[in-house]
C-alpha cells in the first residue's frame, strides 16, 4: 500500500520546489502580519500552533499506522524528532511563566528548530514519499516550525539578557530522552526496521545521516554522537548571536 498514493517524489523535483516555495511565500506574509501583534498574542499564536501540530501529528501517527505500515508496530516516526521538539515547546510556551525558562524555549525554537527545519526542507529525504497526505504533512509541518521561529525571534527581540546556555541544557535533556527511547526500543524489538531513531543518535547502528554515517564507522558510534550534538549546538549557538546582533 505504500505507493497507492502516486509515484516517489524526487529531490528538487517539482513537488519539492512548489513546496518551498510556497513555504517561503506563506512565511513572508506571516512575518509582516505577526510583527504587528504584541507578546500576549504572539504566546498565544504560538500556543495555538502547538495544538495545530499536534492534531496533526495524531493524523500522521494514525494515517501511518494504517496505510505506511499496514497496521503492524513501526516506531520510524516516533514523534521525538528534533523537529517534533518545536511542536511541544510551541505548546507548553503559554504555561511557563518564569522569563529564563521562557526564554530558553524560545531561544531554542529560534535556533535549534529552525535549523532543523531548514536543513530537513532543503534535504527532505524521509519527507519525499509516494502517500500525498504524508507528504503534505511534513512540508507544512516543517512550514510552521519557520513561522514559529519567526515568532521566537519577534519576542524575543524585545527582551534583555538572553543566555543560550539554559537552551543548550533543554537541548540536552531531550537529546538524552530520544536515546532512552532508542535503547528501550532496540531492547523491546530489535530490528533496524521498526525501531525508532530519535534525533538520529541511536547507540545500536551508524546514523544514516550524511557524513556523520562515515564518522561513525571511522570513530565509532558513541564519538560521532557527540560530534553530531556539538555540530548541532554550534551552529544553532552561531544562529543565537546573529540573531542577538540583529536585534541592535
Amino acid at each position: 500500500m505504500n505507493g497507492m498514493f502516486g509515484n516517489v517524489p524526487v529531490l528538487f523535483g517539482w513537488q519539492h520546489l512548489l513546496s518551498l516555495f510556497l513555504i517561503i511565500i506563506f512565511n513572508i506574509f506571516f512575518f509582516r502580519y505577526v510583527k504587528k501583534l504584541s507578546e500576549d498574542k504572539l504566546i498565544d499564536l504560538l500556543h495555538i500552533l502547538g495544538i495545530i501540530m499536534l492534531i496533526a501529528e495524531v493524523f500522521k501517527q494514525w494515517f501511518c499506522f494504517n496505510y505506511v505500515f499496514d497496521r503492524q508496530v513501526n516506531l520510524w516516526f516516533f514523534p521525538w524528532q528534533l523537529c517534533s521538539m518545536a511542536m511541544y515547546c510551541s505548546f507548553v510556551i503559554k504555561y511557563i511563566r518564569n522569563i529564563k525558562y521562557q526564554n530558553a524555549f524560545l531561544i531554542f525554537l529560534a535556533t535549534y528548530s529552525f535549523l532543523s527545519a531548514v536543513v530537513a526542507l532543503i534535504l527532505p529525504l524521509d519527507m519525499l514519499r509516494p502517500q500525498i497526505p504524508l507528504f503534505i504533512h511534513g512540508f507544512v509541518y516543517h512550514g510552521l516550525i519557520i513561522s514559529e521561529s519567526i515568532i521566537a525571534y519577534l519576542i524575543l527581540s524585545k527582551r534583555k539578557q538572553l543566555k543560550f546556555r539554559y537552551t543548550f541544557i533543554l537541548f540536552l535533556i531531550m537529546s538524552l530522552i530520544a536515546e532512552i527511547i532508542n535503547v528501550i526500543s532496540h531492547l523491546l524489538l530489535n530490528n533496524i526496521h521498526i525501531e525508532p531513531d530519535m534525533f538520529y543518535i541511536t547507540l545500536s547502528y551508524p546514523t544514516t545521516q550524511p557524513l556523520f554515517h562515515e564518522i561513525a564507522i571511522s570513530l565509532g558510534i558513541i564519538p560521532e554522537i557527540i560530534i553530531y550534538l556539538l555540530t548541532i549546538s554550534l551552529f544553532s549557538y552561531l544562529l543565537f548571536l546573529i540573531m542577538k546582533r540583529s536585534f541592535n
